[in-house]
């Protein structure tokens, strides 16, 4: 049986600030297999979106470093590798998509110039991206990736599509330039495709679309995803898998059936207990209180502990390890123990 596509295995990373060094990645293990959707949740500055980062190697060292830990795609360590070969694999074999349109479209160039590099770029390394033959000219390559250029966009649905290749990025509203990126990160079939909130800026109806198109890419082309997001009904509708990240750890993972449906951590027990339902009531809703702590001084132990309704003085004492509760269900917390989840009863 071949090896994961994506094992990531102890991964600590610092971030070097005026107030000192915030240890922001503690130990972060995630093994992604291909045909595999896995979500990262979490609340903000839990470390979601630099895990995703770290992976493309596109985390700046310094102000960050990486004290020790491993992330392998396809069995080579991407922390050792040159950055030369780092940068060919990004887009071609990982995939990206960012949070913010904003800052990750040049407004110097029409969109389909942008659409059609990365597609010709991606044909370098698989020609069948283009669907044209191997010894094809130059310009019948650019002219085979404008076409997949629009149907991309059409697949995104922007509307009149290949009209609008020739449009700037300032001519497309937000959630427009959000399509054009997942266009683009979908354009040359990565083998990973990492997306740091790719719905946000999208209205329900075009997020359902996005969601199934990326359903249907693992399904088509057999890669691995991973969807960070603070949407937990997106990843109950659209994953396989999950983990819960708190101030740096993943402090729960699994099928996310199992998780969702039987939470052990108290974090992800809490976060269940804030979305709301059609059975919810007026004011049954809970809050959690407190909020992620500062990672330059992180309390002892379980990161958690200070907000947690179970915690006990033993939960100061170290970080609790992984215990498995379920099939491939995992939660850290001293309150787990074999099947049993943690509870104040």
């Amino acid at each position: 049986m071949a090896g994961p596509l994506l094992r990531i295995r102890d991964l600590h990373l610092t971030m070097t600030s005026f107030d000192g060094a915030a240890h922001v990645l503690n130990g972060i293990d995630l093994t992604v297999q291909r045909g595999e959707i896995w979500g990262l949740v979490g609340e903000s500055g839990c470390g979601k979106s630099l895990t995703g980062l770290s992976i493309s190697r596109l985390v700046p060292t310094p102000p960050a470093r990486y004290i020790r830990g491993e992330i392998r795609f396809e069995g080579r360590d991407l922390l050792q590798l040159p950055m030369r070969e780092v940068q060919t694999l990004r887009g071609k074999r990982i995939g990206m998509i960012f949070q913010d349109p904003t800052t990750n479209l040049n407004p110097a160039y029409r969109i389909g110039e942008q659409l059609v590099d990365v597609a010709l770029a991606a044909a370098s390394h698989d020609a069948s991206v283009l669907d044209c033959p191997a010894d094809a000219s130059r310009r019948e390559k650019r002219r085979a990736a404008r076409r997949l250029a629009g149907d991309m966009l059409d697949r995104v649905g922007i509307p009149n599509a290949k009209a609008r290749l020739d449009n700037y990025p300032h001519e497309f509203s937000g959630g427009m330039r959000q399509r054009v990126l997942i266009a683009m990160a979908l354009i040359g079939r990565p083998d990973l495709l990492i997306a740091d909130e790719p719905t946000t800026a999208l209205d329900v109806s075009v997020q359902a679309q996005i969601l199934k198109l990326l359903k249907g890419t693992v399904a088509d082309h057999d890669i691995g995803i991973i969807l960070i997001t603070h949407n937990l009904g997106v990843v109950a509708e659209t994953c396989s898998h999950v983990a819960v990240m708190y101030a740096g750890n993943i402090v729960e993972s699994g099928p996310v059936e199992e998780v969702i449906e039987r939470p052990a951590h108290p974090y992800t027990q809490a976060l269940m207990a804030a979305i709301p339902t059609k059975q919810s009531k007026r004011g049954t809703l809970k809050g959690l209180g407190g909020s992620v702590p500062n990672l330059v001084s992180p309390p002892p132990g379980c990161r958690f502990a200070p907000r947690c309704p179970l915690a006990v003085a033993e939960c100061t004492q170290a970080l609790p390890s992984a215990v498995e509760v379920g099939t491939a269900h995992h939660a850290a917390c001293i309150r787990v123990t074999g099947t049993e989840v943690a509870s104040d009863v």
